[in-house]
């Protein structure tokens, strides 16, 4: 009987801690997910995966803001004051494109940025002929056209390096900018302006 009643409680504990650390308010169904076989879905709820890091806490709270990313952990942390108030996940610049680490601030915001490096090479009716090309690297097929990839909400904080809603593959993947959730992405871009510091650490 008290062994019973130990495996319950244990198991309700267990219950509570999982709803604390994660608020599916913020689980996007447009953000893309890759899951362990590979696959690339667009609701990571239909084949178990959650975003278990992304929260916010940072409506009504003032203070001046503030961003760390962290490369080692893969996570974005929002301040108000030194306050945390709120944490992303991300996916960093992947090997030969690391993002780097350093003291920034927000030189740009662009709800609606396109890249204009990195892209598909598309045919004249948008018919993807290339994908995921570098326009300095890539040759353009005969007839070709490039295709800038969106980069939503981007907060550009370094040369052409900075943040924006973008394909979370649960690592660092991108070509040096700082892929997040749409969501998250959304919350950060509303919540900084020009000037806002941007820390990036190892």
């Amino acid at each position: 009987m008290k062994a019973t009643l130990r495996l319950g409680v244990c198991l309700m504990l267990a219950a509570l801690a999982g709803c604390a650390t994660h608020d599916r308010r913020l689980t996007s169904s447009t953000t893309r997910y890759l899951t362990s076989g590979g696959d690339v879905v667009a609701k990571p709820s239909s084949v178990g995966i959650n975003d278990t890091v992304s929260y916010w806490d940072g409506d009504g709270v003032s203070g001046s803001p503030s961003i760390t990313i962290n490369l080692g952990e893969q996570k974005a942390f929002f301040y108000k004051d030194g306050r945390l108030v709120g944490v992303s996940m991300i996916s960093s610049g992947r090997e030969g494109y690391r993002t780097p680490p350093g003291q920034y601030k927000v030189l740009q915001k662009s709800k609606d940025h396109v890249s204009n490096l990195y892209g598909d090479y598309v045919d004249h009716g948008d018919n993807v002929m290339v994908a995921n090309v570098g326009v300095k690297r890539d040759p353009k097929p005969p007839g070709a056209k490039f295709r800038g990839a969106p980069m939503p909400y981007f907060l550009r904080f370094h040369g052409g390096y900075g943040l924006h809603a973008g394909f979370l593959p649960g690592f660092a993947a991108s070509h040096g900018c700082v892929r997040m959730p749409e969501r998250m992405a959304q919350i950060f871009f509303a919540n900084v302006s020009h000037g806002t510091p941007v820390r990036v650490i190892n």
